[in-house]
């Protein structure tokens, strides 16, 4: 094993762990630390004011802080604690994707230690974690660049949000058929570039047309050639369909961001996601007026999901996110017995996801319980989508 450390002056009073807490906490002692640990960098990532060494919230709550105040360096390092402590909050959970590598800090991380081991644990084990994990630093990048607070004003000029969930039973009582949230993509990992002329206005405006009820646009850059620029195109272009931002959720700033862009819905996945998470962030997105969508692909994390209160939608991916194969029987199975009787008591619409391409294949997953599909690849493709999808539902559905 070759590595590499870079040692920089602590600032006093501050300490700093340059590898992970031991994997023998128990879940409940984790959890604890974590949610801790969180309301704390949350606090100080809200406001803070230093009096004699100690930062005070502007709940008037009271931390100690750097004596010599350096409340900057304090945040990375909670927010790299932070991160480590999801690792070991999300494994006891049956999650594998890893927030982070386990090995040291991120490189983007300035802090006392800037600390790389060059390992087996530094490489993504599938192309899921390494997404999450260029996702963290992005993020990290666009919170320093735009600070929460900042977010403010947008915040406050946001257009009002649409009823994603109502519109989606809307089209299904209409219909009789499984409600579209129809995604507007221009590529994915496993497919590559799925539509060269790709104009994200004018295929969301065909959709429309073509009887979507909801769309889900993709806004990461580097992997789906998506943006948040899109989406707010597709906002201020007047499509009335509610809006789906479908993106790698990893921390609550990207939600608040999100409503400024004119997202009515957020994707929330819950193989990437311990409980907590989820919980808090549907909590953060109620208090916005945005729907969530929770994707689960097994049943694991269908049974964790279920176990959460506030859940309205349960998108079920028929692709696996390690592997990328694609088996639509994976709905019927995770919609049988116990947790689908759950699902109809608790009146949740599950969303079929992926590997849909014919009628059959929307009568199946129809079958097993789903009252609403998200659909991309099939109709992105199409010269015109709002055939495309008249060709999904084997009729037109746009009256």
């Amino acid at each position: 094993m070759e590595g590499l450390v870079s040692l920089k002056t602590t600032p006093p009073g501050i300490s700093f762990h340059a590898s992970p807490p031991s994997t023998t906490t128990t879940t409940s002692t984790s959890a604890r630390r974590f949610s801790l640990v969180r309301r704390s960098l949350l606090a100080s990532s809200m406001g803070t004011r230093r009096r004699n060494g100690v930062s005070e919230t502007k709940d008037e709550s009271a931390t100690v802080s750097p004596a010599n105040g350096d409340v900057e360096t304090a945040l990375k390092a909670k927010e790299w604690e932070v991160g480590m402590f999801h690792n070991e909050v999300a494994a006891t959970q049956g999650i594998r994707i890893r927030r982070r590598p386990p090995t040291g800090p991120p490189q983007h991380y300035v802090g006392p230690f800037e600390f790389r081991i060059q390992s087996e644990g530094n490489t993504p084990r599938n192309i899921l974690e390494e997404i999450i994990w260029h996702k963290d630093v992005e993020v990290a990048q666009l919170k320093e660049r735009r600070p929460l607070f900042r977010l403010k004003n947008a915040l406050d000029s946001a257009p009002p949000t649409k009823d994603f969930v109502g519109a989606l039973r809307a089209a299904y009582q209409q219909t009789g058929l499984p409600g579209l949230i129809a995604e507007v993509k221009k590529a994915s990992p496993s497919r590559g570039i799925l539509r060269e002329d790709f104009d994200p206005v004018e295929i969301a405006q065909a959709y429309e047309k073509g009887g979507a009820a909801c769309l889900s646009v993709l806004t990461d850059e580097k992997y789906f050639k998506g943006s948040f620029e899109n989406l707010e195109a597709i906002r201020n272009a007047g499509v009335k369909c509610p809006l789906l931002c479908k993106e790698f959720i990893v921390d609550a700033w990207q939600i608040y961001y999100a409503r400024t862009k004119g997202a009515d819905a957020i994707l929330l996945i819950a193989a990437v996601l311990p409980d907590l998470d989820i919980k808090y962030m549907i909590k953060i997105c109620k208090m916005l007026g945005l729907a969530t969508l929770v994707e689960v692909h097994n049943e694991r994390e269908m049974d964790r999901v279920l176990g959460i209160e506030g859940v309205e939608l349960i998108g079920i991916n028929n692709r696996s996110l390690e592997t990328f194969e694609v088996d639509i029987s994976n709905t019927k199975k995770l919609l049988e017995g116990e947790r689908g009787q759950k699902i109809r008591e608790k009146d949740i619409i599950v969303v079929g996801e992926s590997g849909l391409f014919t009628p059959d294949d929307i009568a199946y997953v129809q079958e097993a319980g789903v009252k609403a599909v998200l659909v991309g690849e099939s109709i992105v493709k199409q010269s015109d989508p709002g055939k495309g999808i008249a060709g999904l539902f084997g009729k037109d559905i746009s009256s």
